[in-house]
């Protein structure tokens, strides 16, 4: 099959495309937004045809152009038209990062620490209209611990990648539409008040809340606050250097810290 990635991830557009060329398929483009792709040059290595469109509108005719037969996608900011799903012979499958349909939204991994969850996941879907809806063709389960941080979990998303991916390809190439999602709520960005840090609640509260946060891509990133700084990393024990912070049931110890705008 011919293969189009969509993906503001580097790291992403490298590792589909490998494993794709892998299972016997081609990777006819990978496409990024330009307003958002971070340093373009990583995406150079990954072989083949680049492309970087600057609004939704070029989806369907770059999909067409490049006569992709389904495409892959995983990390891409933007809500896919209609037109650029229906544009692969097969369609769009997505990749996203917890077991569908619980988890739906841009920022699964900040709701999982708030709500203090134990497990996250990766499910392949294919798209549709709305976020994260559409038919399941495969998906696993992935311990969340509660120290656990963006760079520990990428190696397990990519591992159930490996895993999953092999099903996903052999479901597309045997006509398999998956199965349908039950109901579930779709997860938005954190209010505004959530962006500000309340010491008044318990420790626990509080460095979860700050936990929360990490897990927010920079530039949506809006707290927490407290005064005029952005509170990056706590501890619930005392590191060396760092500041005591009085919450309603005792200290916590900021570990990181800077100037909010």
């Amino acid at each position: 099959m011919r293969v189009a990635i969509l993906t503001s991830v580097p790291a992403v557009a490298i590792g589909y495309s490998a494993l794709a060329r892998s299972l016997g398929h081609e990777v006819a483009v990978v496409i990024s937004p330009r307003v958002t792709a971070a340093e373009p040059a990583a995406y150079f290595e990954v072989p083949g045809d680049l492309a970087f469109p600057d609004s939704r509108r070029s989806l369907a005719p770059l999909l067409r152009a490049y006569d992709a037969d389904v495409g892959l996608c995983t990390g891409f900011p933007w809500l896919v038209p209609e037109e650029a799903i229906d544009a692969p012979r097969l369609g769009i499958v997505n990749g996203h990062p917890t077991l569908l349909p619980k988890g739906r939204g841009p920022f699964p991994w900040a709701w999982a620490v708030r709500n203090g969850e134990a497990e996250l996941g990766l499910t392949y879907h294919f798209m549709d209209v709305s976020f994260d809806t559409g038919n399941v063709l495969a998906q696993k389960a992935i311990p969340f611990a509660e120290d656990e941080t963006e760079e520990t979990l990428v190696p397990k998303l990519e591992a159930a990648a490996g895993e999953l991916l092999p099903q996903v390809f052999a479901k597309l190439e045997a006509g398999d539409r998956g199965m349908p999602q039950g109901e579930g709520e779709y997860q938005p960005a954190f209010e505004p008040e959530y962006a500000l840090l309340d010491v008044s609640k318990p420790v626990a509260d509080v460095h979860r809340q700050v936990r929360a946060w990490s897990f927010v891509p920079p530039r949506h990133r809006r707290g927490p606050r407290l005064g005029d700084r952005l509170i990056v990393r706590t501890s619930l024990t005392e590191v060396e250097g760092s500041e005591r912070l009085e919450c309603a049931d005792g200290p916590l110890w900021i570990v990181e810290s800077v100037t909010s705008d």
